[in-house]
């Protein structure tokens, strides 16, 4: 059974995060880190960036994006670049999701490409939204099923329609290749989100998370920082 790792604070759950990425990142294999978007991976994201490690070995891509420019307030790229990519940590390969495509599916099958030789990567940093979602695998997707199946035939999909705000198309990794991981870390916040692991651990599948919970193919951690 899978348990929630409490910390005090949101600070120290980042902390862990980034120390647990950082180890995984260290061991004899790939090394490359999915990274996840959204505010909550800050902290974690700037320990990390400052801990010494191989960078110019790493390979840093994304759990999802934002069908936006990639210079946008509301490009996950660039917040990544702004808070992982700084430093020694600039050294890294960087592979956005976000690419020219007209669409957000002629980006998808683009990014896929790219992503398929890289699998299995060393680790994933998700984080999971008050729905349950992750990446940006929404329950309002009619084709959801789809995509959390962990056989399914896609590694990356275009979202046509976000279930929270910016209501933006996307692009995302699918469920197949979030498992496909050497460590799957889950980092959320506050008791909100709390309740929601907690139901989605207790056995409620319709909550899109509980895909990475019920599985035996990546060893997973849940970090919770009040």
């Amino acid at each position: 059974m899978n348990r929630i790792e409490t910390f005090e604070n949101a600070e120290a759950a980042a902390e862990a995060a980034a120390q647990a990425i950082a180890e995984a990142l260290t061991d004899p294999g790939p090394r490359t880190l999915v990274a996840t978007g959204g505010r909550t991976p800050w902290p974690a994201y700037k320990a990390l960036s400052k801990m010494d490690l191989a960078w110019d070995e790493i390979t840093i891509t994304q759990t999802d994006e934002r069908f936006v420019d990639p210079n946008s307030e509301d490009s996950n790229g660039r917040l990544i670049r702004a808070n992982l990519l700084t430093g020694e940590a600039a050294r890294a390969r960087f592979i956005p999701l976000k690419g020219d495509g007209p669409t957000p599916e002629d980006d998808a099958k683009g990014a896929e490409a790219k992503l398929a030789p890289l699998l299995p990567t060393a680790a994933t940093l998700l984080g999971m939204g008050d729905d349950g979602h992750i990446g940006s695998m929404f329950p309002i997707d009619p084709h959801l099923p789809k995509w959390l199946d962990p056989d399914g035939e896609r590694l990356v999909i275009g979202v046509d329609r976000s279930g929270e705000k910016p209501y933006v198309p996307r692009i995302t990794l699918t469920v197949r290749a979030l498992l496909s991981t050497g460590l799957l870390a889950i980092l959320i916040t506050g008791e909100g989100k709390r309740q929601v692991m907690e139901r989605a651990l207790s056995g409620d599948a319709s909550l899109p998370v509980s895909a990475v919970l019920r599985q035996d193919r990546a060893p997973l951690r849940i970090f919770w920082g009040a």
